[in-house]
């Protein structure tokens, strides 16, 4: 249910691009994001810091798109997006008692599996390098190719790329830790 709730603005830009093109899209993603950070309050009475961020940069950016009739900013929305993620996983690791990347994905592996701070670190560096370079992918789709190979870029490969990143990352620490919980069970 949630991942549908977070996949619902971009669902919606999508259609109203189809329907009435960008500058609409982009007025529909504001309202969309309004009404995600509103569910969120609704059933969490908190609004997620990931959908906090994106909503203020969809209302800035979307903003000055609407307001100055010109799409390189919401273009620019995703790119700064995962710049300032890729920040706060680099900060994670001096921030905070555990790096992002772990307080993110240890709770797909389970309470049993455990994975060494190294391992965490080394994780979160391949997230600030990864996130960095979605940002600059975006950049270049962005002012390379036709608004509609952006748009879709926008709604399915960076959304896509993310997801089988994440898959990935969680089968390979799924994998990292059972070969640490079997080698430790193998000792004793």
């Amino acid at each position: 249910m949630q991942a549908l709730l977070e996949l619902a603005p971009l669902a919606v830009f999508l259609v109203a691009y189809y329907v009435r093109g960008l500058y609409f899209a982009t007025g529909a993603l504001m309202v969309a994001m309004g009404l995600l950070l509103l569910v969120d309050l609704a059933r969490e009475r908190r609004i997620p810091p990931m959908h906090g961020l994106s909503a203020a940069l969809v209302f800035a950016f979307g903003g000055a798109t609407l307001a100055l009739h010109d799409q390189r900013y919401i273009q620019w929305k995703p790119t700064i997006f995962f710049w300032l993620v890729s920040a706060a996983f680099l900060l994670s690791l001096w921030i905070g008692e555990r790096p992002l990347v772990e307080r993110l994905l240890s709770k797909s592996l389970g309470s049993t599996l455990q994975v060494p701070g190294a391992v965490w670190r080394r994780l979160t560096w391949v997230w600030v390098s990864y996130c960095a370079a979605l940002g600059v992918l975006n950049l270049v789709v962005a002012f390379n190719a036709s608004q509609r190979a952006w748009v879709n870029f926008k709604v399915f490969g960076l959304t896509l790329a993310m997801f089988l990143f994440i898959a990935l990352q969680v089968a390979w620490l799924a994998r990292r830790a059972a070969a640490v919980t079997s080698d430790s069970s193998a000792a004793t």
